[in-house]
């Protein structure tokens, strides 16, 4: 193959991709996806109440509530964006604390204290907080709180939901960018006569396959990438994410070059991406519902980049712990080379057949 007929050839496909409504979709899914999780189960199941404070006088009140475990505490400056975070449900409460509460506290008197909700948030979080507060303040006054409560957790820790569910995000954003685009890209150039070019020109179906499957790959790094940003899902280990991603992109964009090398028309290739494509997505349902047994993911291709990734958010897996999977997903990526080609090789003998 010829690296600089590829290299024309993948310009030509950056030129002409992005006016698809397919690459547009591709980099919108993922985005709209984002934004519906986290507005409908974001705020339903947030995984600790938020609490935010202004210090008028540096109380040690805001110290001691920042070393609480399970509380997520944020300090302002001014309780005007206090009160505007609140109201937009940034936070579940909010609390002043002014220049004198310490030493007015401590001396007995009574203290002025504003203490914000939230309308939208949970009334749980506001029982929490309030509660909270008070066994703060207790402990400037120097009086021991009423009771001790001890957390003791049974069962195992399992991530939130909107962690459980960025395994299906980022598998849309692979899929549909990775496979779909050189799928669709093929078969429209199949109908419209154009690939039939390439029986009297230089270029080989092997060179447009890589061409097309180059552009797959560059497009689901990006989208699968804004989607990890936009999703804050960049772990401590940002190898294993991107090796994840890059290994899915390959192996999308080889099922998508497979897809559209087979499929006769646009319908054939829609229904065969519906059908198929419950091979490819099912290994998100084990995140999804944890409590399914986790074998049965490993049946599907796609679960070798899809656990490294979900491990490395979830669990802050390196790439010690990940490494057998990535090599897994490596060979299956290493055993679809010589299948593109079959099919490549299939498809020229079809378009001669077809012009001759």
């Amino acid at each position: 193959m010829s690296g600089s007929r590829i290299g024309t050839m993948l310009g030509r496909e950056l030129r002409i991709g992005p006016r698809s409504p397919l690459v547009l979709w591709a980099f919108v899914l993922p985005v709209v996806m984002t934004l519906l999780i986290r507005g409908v189960f974001g705020g339903l199941f947030a995984p600790e109440p938020r609490l935010g404070i202004v210090d008028e006088g540096d109380s040690v009140l805001t110290d001691r509530a920042r070393e609480l475990d399970g509380i997520s505490v944020s300090v302002y400056e001014a309780s005007d964006d206090l009160m505007a975070r609140v109201e937009a449900n940034d936070l579940d409460a909010g609390l002043v604390l002014p220049a004198d509460f310490d030493a007015t506290v401590t001396t007995g008197a009574p203290a002025d204290l504003e203490f914000f909700v939230g309308g939208e948030s949970l009334a749980s979080n506001r029982i929490i907080l309030a509660v909270t507060t008070l066994d703060l303040i207790r402990g400037i006054e120097g009086i021991a709180p009423p009771a001790e409560v001890e957390i003791v957790q049974l069962g195992e820790e399992t991530p939130d939901l909107t962690t459980r569910l960025l395994p299906l995000i980022v598998m849309y954003a692979v899929a549909v960018a990775g496979a779909f685009v050189p799928a669709a890209g093929l078969v429209e150039e199949k109908e419209r006569r154009t690939l039939d070019a390439l029986l009297v020109s230089p270029a080989s179906m092997n060179e447009v396959l890589t061409s097309k499957g180059a552009l797959g790959v560059i497009l689901s790094l990006a989208t699968a990438f804004v989607a990890l940003t936009i999703n804050g899902a960049w772990s401590n280990a940002p190898v294993v994410m991107v090796l994840g991603v890059l290994l899915g992109g390959v192996m999308m964009a080889e099922i998508g070059l497979m897809l559209g090398s087979w499929a006769r028309d646009a319908n054939t290739m829609f229904t065969a991406f519906k059908g198929g494509g419950i091979l490819i997505f099912f290994p998100v349902i084990i995140y999804m519902f944890p409590d399914l047994p986790q074998w049965i993911g490993r049946i599907g291709p796609s679960f070798y980049f899809l656990n490294p990734i979900f491990d490395a958010v979830a669990g802050n897996a390196g790439l010690g712990d990940v490494w057998g999977e990535l090599v897994i997903g490596l060979a299956i990526v290493l055993a679809l080379v010589p299948v593109v080609a079959m099919m490549g090789r299939r498809l020229e003998h079809t378009l001669a057949t077809r012009t001759g």
